[in-house]
């Protein structure tokens, strides 16, 4: 009979609520006063204005260097931005090359700008 008991109490015991309560592991902390829950540091980013500066920098220098047919993405970027506004209220078309040097451009930047302040806020936080 202990060994029905045994089996059913085990059974059951899984229906039972716990006496610990789960806890969130993403809750940081409960802010003094206003009793708002944040989950993350309210200044996550942590942006700095240099790393935008010196990213943008660093992107301009290389990709003004004339490595296409002479020409530099840059100046190939803004030369079509140019044809473009030429016949303003008609949007570029989907074969125009604008969109080529629009996307090309911007995802240089952006990939110079992530690895700018990952880079930056590495060195700052101490991480490398």
């Amino acid at each position: 009979m202990s060994m029905l008991c045994g089996m059913f109490c085990n059974l059951f015991a899984g229906f039972v609520k716990s006496p610990v309560s789960a806890r969130n592991p993403l809750r940081k902390a409960v802010a003094m006063g206003n009793g708002r829950v944040t989950c993350f540091e309210r200044n996550w980013l942590r942006a700095d204005y240099s790393v935008i500066g010196f990213g943008l920098i660093g992107w301009l220098a290389p990709s003004s260097v004339p490595a296409i047919n002479g020409k530099s993405l840059t100046g190939l970027f803004f030369e079509s931005i140019g044809a473009e506004l030429a016949h303003f209220p008609t949007p570029p078309a989907l074969t125009s090359s604008f969109w080529l040097w629009l996307v090309t451009w911007h995802l240089g930047l952006f990939i110079c700008l992530t690895f700018g302040q990952i880079g930056f806020k590495g060195r700052t936080e101490e991480y490398f």
